[in-house]
């Protein structure tokens, strides 16, 4: 049984339920809720050595968007995605590999804008351990993980001050360095929402 928190033993059948009636989050204020383009992320969660990690991404510096960032796989929707599952799915197989097939769906998260213009919808899935990934030499440099008994030590999240290209600044959420790789921005965002949904933070 993976991760055990004060809450209790945090099954996949229980994060599928906290996941799937996680509603209570407020809008941001500073972000527009019109024109945007739909999109999702795969939340890749996994249990290795009696533990609950978090997939991630690094992208390259060749892609279109958020270059050089920590993500998670995916990306905007297609005509033909008949759902925020789809796209999510249909990314992380493109940048990482991942069979649609190997994914057990555990439920989505409250969509999220971006300051890139994009709603991405955050589909929490569980994914095989260990897994022969195939990256996207285009779009990721790196696949790694993070325990998720790390990122709920809140000493590891502070909220800085970010300024757009265009000279806007926006208070954006930063967890510390792990593993040599900083997740910031709308992923830190996306875990910190995963985070209060599995109740441990």
């Amino acid at each position: 049984m993976c991760f055990k928190c004060p809450q209790g033993n945090l099954t996949e059948e229980r994060i599928s339920e906290l996941v799937l009636t996680f509603r209570d989050l407020p809008p941001i204020e500073f972000l527009s809720y019109t024109k945007l383009r739909p999109a999702a992320v795969l939340v890749p969660v996994f249990c290795f050595a009696g533990e609950w990690n978090l997939l991630l991404t690094r992208r390259t510096e060749t892609v279109n968007d958020h270059k050089s960032q920590v993500s998670f796989p995916g990306g905007a929707a297609e005509p033909e995605d008949a759902s925020p599952v789809i796209t999510a799915l249909r990314e992380a197989h493109e940048e990482v590999g991942i069979s649609p097939d190997d994914v057990k769906i555990l439920g989505s998260l409250p969509a999220q804008p971006t300051i890139t213009g994009f709603m991405v919808t955050p589909v929490v899935g569980k994914i095989p351990w260990p897994y022969e990934f195939r990256l996207s030499m285009h779009e990721v440099d790196r696949v790694f993980s993070i325990p998720l008994s790390w990122l709920s030590d809140t000493a590891h999240l502070e909220e800085r001050s970010y300024v757009s290209p265009g000279g806007q600044a926006y208070p954006v959420m930063f967890f510390n360095s792990y593993d040599g790789e900083t997740l910031w921005g709308i992923s830190a965002r996306i875990t910190w929402i995963l985070l209060k949904a599995l109740q441990l933070i």
